[in-house]
């Protein structure tokens, strides 16, 4: 089996398990693999305590890191390595600020974000692994995070929706919407390999809302 795209972007909500999925994807295929380094962010524990104080450095913080790996590694050819799968895209940066910063602050955010937007190369297909709010925090108990575990539904809830109103905007994107609400391709690899199945089709530009 064979991927038909370039680069592809995991995504999802905290806990949907997106970098698990770009991990093994990237193993199996020998593909370049970015994932995102949140656990170096010294803001993000400090965000789960204070919120209010601590959004704005942290999504700064966050967008300059998606920027520098981006820029330094999509936009260069690895010969080896032809294929790149991220467990993130740059947008989400969008989104989570959206969701965590006040009016003034997402003004001067959006600001930003729209310049380096602009110079970083777009996923050939971007993968939205839906899962619903109980699943979600399940996941996040299971794997322990402690910071994580104040994670309250209403968050997870608002970056969900977030997430959805981007990918229902988009026009000029090809995104696979799947939801994995019955899937564990984790703990069954039948259903890591209906996954793969799907993922490594070709589709045209727009979105394509798919349940297993």
């Amino acid at each position: 089996m064979n991927i038909p795209y370039n680069y592809i972007a995991i995504e999802g909500n905290i806990g949907a398990g997106k970098t698990t999925l770009a991990t093994r994807m990237s193993q199996q295929f020998n593909t370049r693999l970015l994932l995102e380094q949140f656990e170096d962010n010294s803001f993000l524990p400090k965000f789960y305590d204070d919120p209010s104080r601590y959004a704005f450095p942290l999504e700064l913080s966050f967008l300059a890191d998606r920027f520098q790996q981006l820029k330094s590694q999509v936009s260069v050819q690895d010969l080896f390595h032809p294929i790149t799968i991220a467990d993130y895209f740059i947008l989400k940066s969008l989104i989570f600020a959206k969701k965590t910063l006040n009016g003034e602050e997402f003004t001067l955010y959006s600001r930003l974000f729209s310049i380096i937007e602009n110079v970083l190369p777009k996923p050939d297909l971007l993968v939205y692994l839906y899962l619903n709010i109980d699943r979600l925090q399940s996941n996040i108990r299971n794997r322990g995070r402690a910071y994580e575990q104040k994670i309250e539904d209403e968050y997870l809830q608002r970056i969900q929706e977030g997430y959805l109103d981007y990918i229902r905007q988009q026009q000029g994107l090809r995104v696979l919407l799947i939801d994995t609400n019955q899937l564990d391709f984790v703990a069954h690899e039948k259903d890591y390999e209906r996954l793969i199945q799907i993922i490594a089709k070709e589709y045209p530009i727009g979105i394509h809302r798919i349940t297993p």
